[in-house]
């Protein structure tokens, strides 16, 4: 069975384990402030070219969000602008919610948002004459990539930071697949253009490569007030911070973050070619490493005779959604085997 449901079924990579194993003898200071975890901050600050940024590591990319949008909302009536189909309103159990916090969602397009849609809802609080029975928008979230694959241009983004920058919202970024985004053939962005735009963002690990670990990055002076401090008190303040710190020096301090994404993006058009081939129609039009397809349940079928992949919402009685999905660590034979499966159907 080949695993093709998600981009963080494996380990890590192996420079990652090969580092570890070389420090497990050594001792370090504890909570990040050790000098792999400095070494590290300097390798990820070598591609943000924001000398006032400061980056923090922790575990996983919920605990991330709730972090970033804890420290830069600072009244409970404060709301998040977000897409409906955003991560932290489809797929976090409340988490945002239970930080006191209501979760403003917008329809979408393709997972993403626009600046119309962001200064809509914003004016619709600031020219209200019942501005205190109402929850003010104070941050707008959106996720490069987004669920659905999909990514934001330069334009698009400046856009949106000119409505922020308008109504005084704070922009957060979820990098949970970061890399993915940055290695697809239609994106203009840099990480440095995200840090300039950005309040508030993480740069995905988890499923880019490493056993765990997000690094949030913050650029907003008033939002780095205390950030340690929310660490502790959300729990992510993890003693052992060399373990996160060793394995982003291991992808930064030579580019393997981007390298090995580059590949997952490539093995993805490979599959994307024979879906094409065959006449399925596209749910949405990705460019990076996940692919949504309408399928037929009789295909499904088929094909989870001997891949793993993720069936989603049904369209009808007859088809449902689907998604493939590639990672660092999928290979060009894996991509072709499903490939040469999606043309036998």
């Amino acid at each position: 069975m080949i695993r093709c449901n998600n981009d963080y079924s494996r380990g890590a990579h192996p420079a990652i384990l090969k580092a570890l194993e070389e420090i497990n003898e050594t001792s370090f200071g504890g909570y990040g402030t050790d000098e792999i975890c400095e070494t590290a901050r300097k390798d990820i600050a070598k591609y943000l070219d924001c000398p006032n940024a400061e980056i923090h590591f922790v575990v996983g990319g919920t605990q991330a969000n709730v972090l970033m949008i804890e420290a830069a909302l600072t009244r409970k009536y404060h709301g998040v602008i977000c897409a409906n189909s955003g991560h932290i309103n489809v797929h976090e159990s409340g988490s945002i919610e239970n930080t006191g916090h209501k979760l403003l969602a917008l329809p979408a397009v393709d997972g993403k948002l626009s600046a119309e849609q962001i200064a809509d809802e914003a004016e619709a609080f600031r020219s209200s004459p019942l501005q205190e029975h109402i929850c003010e928008p104070k941050a707008v979230y959106i996720s490069f990539p987004t669920e659905y694959g999909t990514i934001y241009s330069k334009k698009e983004l400046r856009e949106i930071r000119a409505v922020c920058d308008e109504y005084k919202l704070h922009l957060i970024i979820d990098g949970a697949r970061m890399s993915y985004g940055l290695a697809s053939e239609r994106n203009d962005l840099t990480l440095a253009d995200i840090c300039d735009m950005a309040d508030i963002f993480y740069i995905g690990g988890t499923k880019c490569g490493l056993l765990f670990g997000e690094a949030v990055v913050i650029t907003n002076d008033e939002i780095k007030v205390g950030f340690r401090n929310y660490m502790k008190l959300y729990g992510a303040l993890l003693a052992k911070g060399w373990l996160l710190g060793l394995q982003f020096h291991v992808m930064f301090a030579d580019g393997l973050y981007f390298d090995i994404a580059k590949d997952a993006v490539e093995y993805a058009e490979i599959i994307k070619y024979e879906c094409l081939k065959k006449g399925l129609a596209p749910y949405v039009v990705s460019d990076t490493n996940q692919l949504f397809y309408v399928m037929s349940k009789e295909m499904i079928a088929k094909l989870e005779e001997d891949f793993f992949f993720e069936v989603m919402d049904p369209v009808d009685n007859k088809y449902n959604i689907i998604r493939f999905c590639t990672s660092w660590s999928t290979t060009r034979e894996e991509a072709e085997a499903l490939a040469d499966a999606i043309s036998m159907l």
